[in-house]
């Protein structure tokens, strides 16, 4: 008795079971978390340290050196970046896919306590880090502005409510705030007073560290009453501090008010943001025009995207009512707007899937009963899938759902199958339950192994380390999920079903619409049965055709073009501006204002912010949002980029470098522009020289375009050359030197005064007017620790403004480092212009010391294209190896696989036709289409082998039989097939970039397979028979002549034995 007897015989607990399968599935359906891919985030952690004023050499040699050396020593890490620029270095940590963040977090904080003791002394913090990856764009960005406040007032609203607050939310891994602009008090004093009065800048920076403190004084503690001691020892406003007295002069007090000034102003004058509007913006919720503050808020790796953006703003009403309703608060961008709408378009994409398949099942059966019962197997699958994703804490994300759509052709296979062997059975006269029992019972070994030959194609897939591993997981244990339910619903459910609901067969007479189907199908099968015939009669020539069809694939493997990734449209696009290195902070924002004006003319931007200042002072970021396509917009975001590169290039100074903003971003350094290629080189000299060349050399492939380079070493430098032996006559050391001038230009925090909720600092500096020549180093006087006067810096400095130096210096695990990045040219896959890099390397005769090596998505492109053949044909081995033990036969499973080819032949040719490159969303439909195109085989296969064994046919009268009698559910299943890929590959709504691959390759896969398997696997079985039986004759002909060689050679020894007995009688 088979499985499904059981459950024919038990209806009342078979709907019940599938009742519990459905509304378990329904529950946990919108509990399930949205993404818009599988969590591939890899365990990054990014360090900070900042020393305002210290040029990129110093933070390179005396902070990042340090760090660098301990972080090495951390297990697990598998790439180290750091760039040094002016007073800031940002080291970078990407660890393996399997390294837990939080205990790499632990080694990171050791590893930076162990450097303490080598940093400088005069840090104003020490090194902090974040568990974020710096490549990441941020998931929400707000603009905080204010038309009545000034900002540095709204910048303490940004920093000590907003900021704060929205860090502490599950998920956040870093809030920024760019163009900050906290509140500080600036001494601006004059040199010339200074040296008038006596005074130097070292004199009195001692006196400003002391005027403000904040420090424990104890109590009064009394007989009867206890006093608390209070003074006013802190200046908590710019105004006091005029009236702090810092020294005498013949016995009068010299003032601050009498130097200079002190103003309350930002603690960095070197930064600035901007936010405004664009053409397609919204009235009444854009940004308001002009000077702003950015927040850039970064989830954790790991974080699930919708529920850390759904958590902040949950929040955000909350905050807002805590600052002044002055303060302007509005997203610029909001990443999981676009999710949303990908995730939404997927399922419609899943519910007109099912409608088309249950469509094609109503045309085949022409019944409404037979159409319903395979068409419950679909929400029972997928419900009950849903169910075991939540266990397996998967998210509804582009891949997951498109695992399920797909799906939706697979989980309706199993059940027509069953469907349809057992209606053939009430035609042929069986009462329904008779027919259930006998039906289920030929055709269930069938289904499983049909299933189980689905399920090893996935195999490799879920063993596949990685990225690429990480993404295929999901969705192959997705499918596998699905697969799996659909059997179990197929054995149990639909049999039953069949046995309660379709009618005894009487010979009945139809409708019009049933004859015009019936006489439609009978031509078809009448059509192919000429065919068949045609094929038979000329086997040798479609042999020669399938031999064609795995040349074609093979070929068409080779020269399609590869890439790693379909390029996404996520309504969001990143830009990173730079102008000459020489230029100052404030020619950089009038360029920018330039770009800013191009911009927002474009109707499909919404809004942008962007800031300067940031890291280098020649360097600035665009943060814009586009017009989502529900409201309209048909351009994509590359083309918006196209359109706006022209008009770009016209503002004089300055380039932009624009990127579409990525779901997936590999790799902890967010280059200029999408493709990174790293050059590293121990000799510095050296790799000054080759990087520039290297890039000229780039510049000219036509397969590249927005060539640029994070090299940055022609900035122009003051150099102050100190003659030793002069300035120790008079007692003054370099240090003092470099302490004076850091007192001068260095926005030197020199004092703090605290409140309730933070801290601010005091700056010192020259005014500003003084700060833009050079000439300034003449006027600035050290006091001679020797004779108490003041001596001029130029008695012993020599100023030399000719040569050039760093703006920042990047490293790479240690090793200085240039970082060229590149886009594509329209039309190039990334795989055309990897090879293209290559091979220009390779004919420039670069020194060997110099090493060339793609990084990020260009770097995890090449890892997946080398495993790309291995996971083809593990994908193939793993199928061969469950079909032969299904089986048991080294020659049926070859028969089965020779389906494959012609799918791969259909599946890359309509990819390269509709100009798409091999990605790896493109490699996932390849994969199935092994899972789905086999069924055909398996299908004709099972029956003619049962043909042969019970009826004792031929193998060429079986598997004659088996073509017909398999030819309408062979039709059927892959018609479903092709109708679940369908909307996938006509889909143009959000996320659509993703989905529109793996469709043209199901849909080209199936159509060109249908049309070649039907005909080509009855002539392959017979051949592959033929073959068997030569080689099983030959193996009994090699037994007999052994048998006849033993006898022969016993003979001899019988006939002697017999001679010596007659001998001794």
């Amino acid at each position: 008795m088979s499985v499904s007897a059981v459950f024919i015989k038990r209806p009342i607990g078979t709907s019940l079971l599938a009742l519990a399968l459905f509304l378990v599935g329904a529950a946990v359906w919108p509990l399930l978390p949205v993404a818009p891919l599988p969590q591939v985030d890899f365990p990054t952690i990014q360090v900070t340290a900042k020393l305002p004023g210290a040029n990129p050499e110093i933070m390179a040699s005396s902070v990042a050196q340090p760090l660098e050396r301990q972080f090495q020593l951390i297990s697990g890490m598998t790439q180290m970046t750091s760039v040094s620029a002016l007073g800031n270095t940002q080291i970078t940590l990407q660890f393996d896919l399997s390294r837990d963040i939080d205990a790499a977090a632990l080694d990171v904080q050791a590893a930076i306590n162990a450097a303490t003791g080598q940093l400088p002394s005069n840090l104003p913090s020490p090194p902090t880090f974040r568990k974020i990856n710096p490549a990441d764009t941020s998931i929400l960005i707000l603009s905080v502005q204010s038309d009545a406040l000034p900002l540095i007032e709204v910048n303490d609203y940004t920093d000590n409510f907003l900021a704060q607050q929205i860090s502490q939310i599950e998920g956040v891994g870093l809030v920024k705030i760019f163009g900050q602009q906290k509140p500080a008090v600036r001494i601006q004093v004059d040199p010339d007073k200074l040296a008038a009065l006596g005074l130097s800048l070292e004199d009195i920076r001692g006196v400003i560290a002391n005027a403000t403190v904040n420090q424990p004084k104890g109590t009064i503690d009394g007989d009867r009453q206890s006093f608390t001691v209070y003074t006013n020892d802190q200046l908590l406003k710019a105004a006091p501090w005029n009236d702090v007295v810092l020294a005498y002069r013949n016995g009068a007090p010299i003032r601050v008010r009498d130097v200079g000034i002190a103003v309350p102003g930002p603690e960095d004058l070197k930064q600035a943001a901007w936010a405004f509007a664009g053409k397609g913006a919204h009235p009444g919720d854009a940004a308001i025009d002009g000077r702003s503050l950015i927040v850039g808020i970064t989830k954790q790796p790991g974080a699930n995207v919708i529920d850390t953006v759904h958590r902040i703003q949950a929040q955000l009403p909350h905050l807002l009512a805590s600052i002044p309703p002055t303060v302007h608060v509005s997203t610029l961008i909001d990443r999981t707007q676009n999710i949303r709408a990908s995730v939404e378009e997927v399922e419609m994409t899943l519910v007109l899937s099912i409608l088309l398949v249950v469509g094609m099942i109503f045309v085949f059966l022409r019944s409404v009963p037979a159409t319903l019962i395979p068409s419950a197997t679909i929400p029972l699958s997928l419900l009950g899938t849903a169910a075991v994703m939540y266990l397996l804490n998967f998210s509804l994300d582009n891949l997951s759902l498109m695992a399920l759509t797909i799906a939706v052709g697979f989980v309706v296979d199993d059940a027509i199958v069953m469907l349809e062997n057992i209606y053939r059975h009430v035609e042929d006269g069986m009462r329904p339950m008779e027919a259930a029992l006998v039906g289920a019972r030929e055709i269930g070994p069938t289904i499983i192994s049909i299933s189980i030959s689905l399920i090893a194609v996935f195999i490799p897939l879920l063993l596949m380390g990685g990225i690429v591993g990480r993404l295929f997981r999901e969705f192959a244990i997705t499918v596998t999920l699905t697969i799996v339910v659909s059997v179990l619903v197929s054995l149990t459910l639909t049999p039953m079903l069949c046995s309660r609901f379709l009618k005894e067969y009487q010979g009945q007479h139809h409708g019009r619409i049933y004859r015009f189907f019936e006489r439609g199908f009978d031509a078809l099968l009448n059509g192919y049965r000429r065919g068949l015939n045609l094929v038979l009669r000329h086997q040798f020539i479609t042999l020669c055709s399938f031999l064609f069809t795995l040349l074609a694939t093979v070929i068409l493997f080779i020269y399609i073009p590869k890439g790693f990734f379909p390029q996404q449209d996520t309504g969001f696009i990143f830009g990173f501006a730079e102008t000459a290195q020489d230029s100052s902070f404030a020619a950089m924002n009038r360029r920018m204002m330039g770009l800013a004006d191009v911009v927002r003319k474009d109707p499909d931007v919404i809004q942008f912010g962007m800031n300067s200042g940031d890291t280098t002072f020649n360097t600035g970021r665009f943060f814009i949002s586009l017009k989502p396509k529900s409201e309209g917009r048909t351009a994509s975001a590359d083309e918006i980029i196209t359109r706006l590169r022209p008009e770009l290039a016209k503002v004089e100074g300055i380039k932009l470098f624009l990127q579409a903003g990525q779901d997936i971003n590999v790799g902890g350094r967010l280059a200029r522009t999408q493709y990174q290629y790293t050059v590293t080189d121990a000799d510095l000299s050296e790799l000054n020289t080759w990087a520039p060349k290297l890039l000229e050399r780039f510049r000219k492939l036509p397969e590249l375009t927005d060539l640029a380079s994070d090299q940055q070493n022609q900035a122009a430098t003051v150099h102050l050359t100190i003659d030793r032996a002069r300035a120790s006559s008079f007692g003054i050391s370099p240090a003092l030197i470099d302490s004076t001038i850091y007192d001068a230009i260095g926005q030197r925090q020199v004092a703090q005064y605290f409140t309730q909720i933070n801290s601010y600092n005091v700056v010192l500096e020259v005014a500003p007017r003084f700060q833009k020549d050079p000439d300034l180093f003449k006027k600035l006087y050290i006091t001679s620790p020797l004779t108490g006067q003041q001596v001029p810096l130029s008695t012993f400095v020599s100023i030399d403004t000719d040569k050039t130096g760093y703006l920042s210096i990047s490293h790479q695990g240690q090793f200085p480092a240039v970082t060229l990045s590149f886009n594509l040219a329209p039309g190039v896959a990334l795989g055309q212009a990897v090879t293209a890099i290559q091979k220009a390397q390779a004919a420039m005769g670069v020194p060997q010391a110099l090493s060339g090596s793609f990084q990020g998505t260009a770097k995890a492109f090449g890892e997946s294209l080398a495993t790309q053949p291995y996971l083809i044909t593990a994908a193939l081995v793993a199928v061969y190896i469950v079909l032969g033990l299904l089986y048991e036969s080294y020659i049926h499973p070859l028969t089965i696989l020779s389906t494959l080819p012609s799918a791969g032949v259909g599946a890359l040719l309509i990819l390269m036709v509709n100009g798409y490159d091999l990605s790896v969303i493109a490699l996932i439909g390849i994969i199935l289409l092994i899972g789905i195109v086999k069924k055909n085989g398996i299908m004709m296969i099972d029956f003619a082998l049962s043909a042969e064994r019970k009826d004792g046919l031929s193998p060429k009268e079986a598997i004659y039989q088996a073509c017909l009698l398999r030819f309408r559910p062979i039709m059927m299943t892959t018609m479903c097939a092709l109708l679940s890929g369908l909307p996938l590959m006509l889909s143009h709504g959000a996320g659509s970039e993703l989905r529109r691959p793996l469709g043209f390759a199901m849909v080209g896969g199936l159509l060109l397979s249908q049309a070649l398997t039907l005909f080509t696997t009855p002539v392959i079985y017979l051949y592959l028979d033929r073959a068997h039986y030569w080689y099983m004759r030959r193996k009994k002909a090699r037994a007999l002549r052994k048998s006849r060689k033993a006898r022969n050679a016993a003979r001899p020894s019988a006939a002697s034995g017999a001679a010596s007995r007659s001998i001794k009688l």
